[in-house]
């Protein structure tokens, strides 16, 4: 494809003044020196602020979790960091890729030589086992009951397919790339290497057509909040690659009762002073379709607040339904606890002469709900500390996204009058 020769031997700059020792007999054409300014769609002029800024910009824009090109976004990031280090961008400026690929991971990930990542079509050194096309993200919005009980999700996909034979690109004669030329001034050219648009920097082109498939997209019980459900190889084919994969993200939604963190759930209750200090029964739904009741134990007191024992924050009072929220990711029949919140309200006024009969006057008093025992179960509260709250259920081990901002901790409480 490149006639035995060495590949972007052009890059290098003849004799012996590049770093690392040139390669007698190079071309004495200068090297490409803007690709990485370009990737990150700033001046070669560009200060070191302007080019963070745009770095910083950009990664926004592309990052794999927001549904951008994982390919793109490793360019963005090589590209960064040859250009925010002052020495890098120094010997890039001077000697082009040549200058800077020294067999450093650029861009995180898989190490990828410089000039395949940029320009595609073959650097020097390939990674071992044919490249793949670029991975597809698409966020799947489920519910908590969802995430509760499991789901499976039919989705359609439109695909690219590739139809007859893969042949060479005319265009750039199975390069990848172009060289085009430019003038810099009076008598003065340079020629600037670019990516084949006829190709797309692949060497080869072929034929596609689009090809319908419908994805079950299986949710397991206790799966979390940005957690990818990966199809191997379902991405658009392109010419000489394997196809690339297709993630679906996970993106709970908000829930009207419950707040999730880890295996645990929380709710937040208002009791009147009445029930805080003569008990109190509330029934609710759960996430699978039970009813359930949750009631004080004889004699237990709802406290209007209490003070955490490390930071000495003032916090809701905190009670717990021990093995009541969420089932463990791959161990379902492990359940987390369900955290209850409580704010009291207290009356404005209140008789001296009542005090004797404080229950029976006090506003809100508890009323019993009439339910059959055979058929709703019955749930008494344990005492318990908001620090434990997010670390129910089995243990699993770390994911690569924290789920610490799917739905936080609750916030600090205050008695309110009503």
């Amino acid at each position: 494809m490149f006639g035995g020769g060495i590949p972007f031997e052009h890059f290098a700059h003849g004799g012996g003044g590049m770093p690392g020792g040139g390669r007698g007999g190079g071309s004495s054409e200068p090297p490409e020196t803007t690709k990485l300014y370009e990737t990150l769609e700033v001046e070669k002029t560009s200060t070191q602020k302007e080019i963070k800024k745009a770095y910083f910009k950009l990664s926004k824009i592309h990052h794999p979790d927001k549904g951008g090109d994982e390919h793109k976004f490793k360019e963005i990031n090589a590209a960064y960091e040859i250009l925010s280090d002052p020495e890098k961008r120094e010997k890039y400026d001077k000697y082009g890729l040549e200058g800077v690929n020294d067999g450093h991971n650029y861009g995180g990930g898989e190490a990828e030589d410089l000039f395949s990542m940029f320009f595609g079509g073959g650097g020097r050194r390939r990674s071992a086992g044919p490249r793949k096309s670029p991975s597809l993200q698409h966020a799947i919005k489920v519910s908590l009951e969802d995430l509760y009980n499991g789901k499976t999700v039919k989705l359609a996909i439109n695909r690219k397919v590739i139809v007859g034979d893969v042949k060479s690109c005319d265009s750039c004669g199975g390069q990848g790339i172009k060289l085009e030329v430019r003038q810099l001034g009076p008598g003065m050219i340079t020629q600037v290497q670019r990516q084949c648009p006829d190709c797309g920097g692949q060497g080869n082109t072929a034929k596609t057509k689009s090809e319908r498939k419908v994805l079950e997209v299986h949710v397991e019980k206790g799966m979390a909040h940005n957690e990818k459900i990966t199809f191997r190889g379902m991405a658009d084919e392109l010419p000489n690659m394997e196809p690339g994969d297709i993630h679906f993200i996970i993106q709970q939604k908000e829930h009207d009762l419950f707040r999730r963190k880890g295996a645990d759930l929380l709710v937040t209750k208002d009791v009147s002073l009445n029930q805080a200090l003569t008990g109190f029964s509330w029934k609710i739904k759960h996430l699978d379709g039970r009813d359930i009741m949750i009631k004080t134990k004889p004699g237990q007191i709802i406290q209007c607040e209490t003070t955490d024992s490390e930071s000495g924050r003032t916090l809701p009072f905190i009670m717990m339904v021990k093995d009541e929220g969420m089932p463990s990711q791959g161990n379902p029949f492990v359940k987390g606890n369900m955290y209850i919140a409580f704010h009291v309200k207290f009356p404005t006024t209140l008789d001296a002469n009542v005090i004797s009969t404080l229950r029976s006057l006090l506003p809100d008093a508890d009323i019993e709900e009439e339910y059959d025992p055979e058929q709703v179960e019955e749930h008494f509260l344990d005492e318990a500390e908001l620090k434990h709250f997010g670390k129910g259920g089995a243990a699993v081990s770390s994911n690569e996204y924290d789920s610490d901002d799917e739905g936080g901790g609750p916030q600090p409480v205050q008695c309110q009058q009503s």
